[in-house]
């Protein structure tokens, strides 16, 4: 039996290629660019994932091959992007999924924030960004199903709205432009998986942002230690959150801010964490979390919603960021990463000649420095040192 992976995120394909082998399935990617997968395919064998080279912006073209095989069980979608075609394309082949309907509200950033507001969840609902003013300074202008922190602006005054509106003309948008309230305080991500409406809080992963107002993603670190009854209480409130937005099925990555006064949704992705928070969590659960996605594409509950986990390390990882624009040439300090604590691993997401552009978001990371501790907080150190060696070198 088969499983189709719609694209996925530009970690994690060892991983799930490990889950379906286990399930005694057959692990098949589309993709329109196995350039996004380089690092991992190439340390996976051959047998191991089956690649199809496919236009999967064409979800006619999708349909077509997946119809010509033959004894296709699933289909796997672990992307923004492709959460809707994927959830159209199981309805279409009958297959398990989410509700494609369900779906199409949780891209909408807007349209989510507005159900949290009338479930009593946020403190401030969406406005057009043409009357961005109505919610006062700070505010954020962002695209409503945009990701990666692609068209995102940080507002503090007239002249950064006017300045943002300008700059929204010419950015590329996967949905429409709206203002939100601005919350500040620390940044988190729960991290969850749902079945039937049931969902289980597998951890909290902190998140380090530069200063404002770029605001782009540094590091991260997980778990969270919460005190307990903190940590219940955001257990119950993400499961309030998820419910109101209408998500039943699937890993949820839900950044949020806990501000003076509570905690703020910042936004619903409706997939397991990006960047290396997938490996993040098997290491720290001590078990393959990818293996859920097998299940839940056969339509099995998957055992990650109840079973117990043997604890592991604390996890950090930290984004390796040139400090100009230009042609990658390679990176210095690489060779000292085998001296330092924490076994830091190093992930590149870029190649030696690749064009690096856009350093105000994660287009302009290069690589991903991750190490271990007893905490996350020890991991935390320990991925900031290593990282702190390495320099990404630009030339023209």
């Amino acid at each position: 039996m088969t499983v189709v992976l719609l694209e996925a995120l530009t970690f994690g394909l060892g991983r799930l290629a490990d889950a379906a082998a286990e399930a005694g399935r057959k692990l098949v990617l589309f993709t329109g660019n196995r350039d996004i997968y380089r690092y991992e395919l190439g340390t996976l064998g051959p047998d191991r994932v089956e690649v199809v080279d496919i236009d999967t912006t064409d979800i006619a073209a999708c349909e077509s091959a997946l119809r010509a095989i033959p004894d296709l069980a699933g289909i796997i979608n672990s992307t923004d992007t492709w959460a809707l075609p994927g959830a159209e394309l199981t309805a279409r082949l009958g297959l398990p999924g989410p509700d494609a309907a369900a779906v199409r509200v949780l891209r909408d950033k807007g349209a989510v924030r507005d159900l949290l507001y009338e479930h009593g969840l946020t403190r401030g609902r969406p406005v057009p960004v043409m009357v961005a003013e109505e919610l006062g300074f700070p505010l954020v202008v962002k695209d409503s199903s945009g990701t990666s922190s692609r068209g995102v602006w940080l507002v503090r005054d007239e002249a950064e709205l006017e300045r943002a509106r300008l700059e929204a003309k010419d950015t590329p948008l996967k949905g429409h432009l709206i203002a939100e309230p601005y919350f500040a305080g620390p940044l988190y991500s729960a991290e969850t998986v749902t079945w039937q409406g049931r969902t289980r809080l597998l951890g909290i992963l902190s998140r380090q942002l530069s200063p404002e107002p770029v605001r782009r993603e540094e590091a991260a670190a997980f778990p969270v230690a919460f005190p307990e009854t903190e940590h219940a209480g955001l257990a119950d409130w993400i499961g309030q959150v998820l419910k109101a937005a209408g998500h039943e099925q699937g890993f949820a990555h839900t950044e949020f801010v806990l501000t003076a006064e509570g905690a703020e949704v910042v936004e619903i992705n409706i997939r397991i964490g990006g960047a290396m928070l997938g490996e993040a969590l098997c290491r720290s659960l001590d078990t393959n979390v990818y293996s859920a996605m097998i299940s839940m594409a056969l339509g099995e509950e998957p055992a990650l919603l109840t079973q117990k986990f043997n604890e592991g390390p604390g996890v950090a990882f930290v984004l390796a960021y040139p400090a100009a624009e230009g042609v990658l040439k390679g990176w210095s300090g690489l060779d000292r990463l085998s001296g330092l604590p924490g076994a830091p691993e190093w992930y590149p997401t870029a190649s030696p000649g690749d064009e690096i552009r856009h350093l105000t978001d994660q287009r302009s990371c290069t690589g991903i420095v991750l190490a271990e501790g007893p905490t996350a907080e020890l991991a935390l150190h320990r991925a900031l040192a290593a990282a702190g060696g390495i320099t990404p070198e630009i030339g023209s």
